[in-house]
């Protein structure tokens, strides 16, 4: 047989598929990146999804995204709107609000696809702060995955500009309102704020041009930066491999779980799904910003009772709290304090929280890789400043609807805010030394439990007469679990290369200190030998 004629038949036998792969394989040689992809391990922890909703959320977010751009206008010119919705019928707005009715009551399946979009926008900023939260405390943002974090935070960041930006686009009276706080926000800030408000605005506000470049960035800008930021947190997750949950033999080349391809591939698809489905029907069943209810923008009147989307309530909510009184003329120009005050506050906790990893490294010393994931009880210090911040935050976004706890209350105004007020002012250090507190109280119990065992509830008689309860041992891995842990010591001040101790070695050494200072040691493998035989 010539090699003619079997060639063919070989390509026929293979079927396209081959063929394809054949084609790929022969132009990319990318079987390898694709087996070596597959062969990465996966931890099967529940906690490890909060990343996927993240990712699948995100996904459903492009998908009715790109529905919604086909029927919205991003335009401002006014018209006289005329479709289904008969209590708007012949009132003049702009043709985004015209173009946003019409998608909710004219265009079929588009008030589903405007309730998705949003759902799935609220609950994408939110997987990626409880992401964050579980990595926070168990310890995953240590080397080598220091970069990953500040990725991940300005992937938040993104997150919620994006989730701002799509808010506003309608131009009803609520987003109006919101846009009215951010260029009161912007003119606050002395010498410029006029300048760059007239910039965004396209003039005085509202101006003439804000819907289409918030348009812009809504569906290009800021979409290109996220999916940038998640291809790159993707990347350096399987460049790092993942972390684990402590447990016997562990390490970093000894990962638990399952390989991409096939099973966690099926798996990760089913779950997608499923997410895709929840967004679906809440969608269906709870409505979410009717716009219909608040007609479109007019600058006289304010709507009571509305609030922000969650994640911009802590920004809302910190200028509520600020007394009044706090601006005066100087140099011919008025200083806001009442404005200046929040950005300052919260310009310097995004910038503490972003670069924390590396805040912690510098003050602990500790320049060692970590594979293997702490419990919260085990890093007393590092889980009572985050119980701090997460107070911080709560506080703001309480804030945010100071209006309606006071009338479901039926609390005064005043009251609500000075509750509040000490709340974000007195909260965080509360909260760090309960948190703390809680924290070694539990790590006393594991070091009781890791030395005698559980209490069985069986109660035996000793010939002497003396009755004691009878305490049942740990298998290898709960044992593991409970002593598995790092006991870090505070630095120690040693002189530099010139002989002298600086004053920037003594406050690190200070805040080390401070870090360490109430610790308890794990058990030793001594004391675990002394507990047995006692037992």
């Amino acid at each position: 047989m010539s090699t003619t004629t079997a060639a063919p038949r070989a390509a026929k036998k293979g079927g396209f598929t081959a063929a394809a792969a054949n084609y790929l394989e022969d132009r990319t040689s990318m079987s390898a990146a694709v087996r070596e992809f597959g062969r990465k391990i996966f931890p099967d922890h529940w906690s490890f999804l909060l990343g996927e909703v993240a990712l699948y959320s995100f996904i459903v977010i492009l998908l009715s995204g790109t529905f919604l751009t086909f029927f919205f206008q991003a335009s401002q010119a006014s018209v006289i709107y005329d479709g289904s919705f008969v209590p708007l019928k012949g009132v003049e707005m702009s043709s985004a609000m015209s173009s946003t009715l019409n998608i909710s009551f004219d265009i079929r399946g588009g008030l589903l696809m405007r309730q998705v979009h949003h759902w799935a926008a609220l609950l994408f900023v939110a997987s990626i702060g409880l992401h964050m939260l579980r990595i926070y405390f168990t310890g995953a943002f240590r080397k080598p995955r220091e970069l990953n974090w500040v990725i991940g935070f300005v992937l938040f960041i993104l997150a919620m500009a994006e989730g701002f930006t799509g808010y506003s686009l309608p131009d009803d009276l609520l987003s109006g309102n919101g846009l009215r706080i951010i260029d009161g926000l912007i003119k606050g800030i002395p010498l410029v704020g006029t300048w760059i408000s007239f910039l965004l605005f396209g003039g005085e506000f509202p101006g003439t041009a804000i819907v289409g470049r918030l348009y812009t960035l809504h569906i290009l800008l800021l979409p290109a930066l996220v999916l940038a930021m998640i291809a790159l947190h993707l990347l350096f997750v399987v460049v790092h491999k993942h972390t684990q949950y402590a447990g016997p033999g562990r390490t970093q080349e000894n990962v638990i779980g399952y390989p991409v391809l096939p099973v966690y591939a099926a798996k990760a698809g089913g779950f997608f799904f499923i997410v895709f489905g929840v967004v679906v029907l809440m969608a269906s069943f709870f409505t979410i910003n009717p716009i219909w209810n608040y007609g479109p923008y007019d600058p006289s009147p304010v709507s009571a009772g509305t609030q922000p989307d969650w994640y911009i309530g802590f920004a809302d909510g910190a200028l509520r709290l600020i007394p009044p009184g706090w601006e005066f003329v100087w140099l011919n120009h008025t200083w806001s304090f009442n404005i200046l005050t929040p950005l300052i506050v919260i310009g310097v906790f995004i910038v503490l929280v972003m670069f924390y990893p590396f805040i912690e490294s510098w003050i602990t010393g500790d320049r060692r890789e970590h594979h293997i994931l702490d419990r919260p009880r085990n890093a007393p210090t590092r889980t009572a400043i985050g119980a701090a911040g997460v107070t911080f935050y709560a506080g703001l976004w309480a804030a945010a609807s100071s209006d309606l706890i006071a009338t479901h209350f039926m609390l005064t105004i005043e009251g609500v805010i000075h509750a509040i007020q000490a709340i974000v002012v007195l909260g965080p250090f509360v909260a760090f030394f309960i948190a703390k507190r809680v924290c070694l109280a539990l790590q006393k119990k594991d070091r009781s439990i890791a030395l005698h065992g559980y209490e069985s509830g069986r109660i035996v008689r000793l010939p002497g007469g003396e009755y004691i309860e009878v305490h049942e041992r740990l298998d290898e891995y709960e044992r593991w679990r409970l002593v598995s842990f790092e006991s870090y010591q505070p630095l120690m001040l040693r002189p530099n290369s010139r002989g002298k101790i600086t004053v920037g070695q003594r406050v690190r050494a200070g805040i080390s200190r401070w870090f360490f200072e109430d610790r308890i040691a794990p058990v030793t493998m001594r004391e675990l030998e002394e507990g047995h035989g006692h037992h």
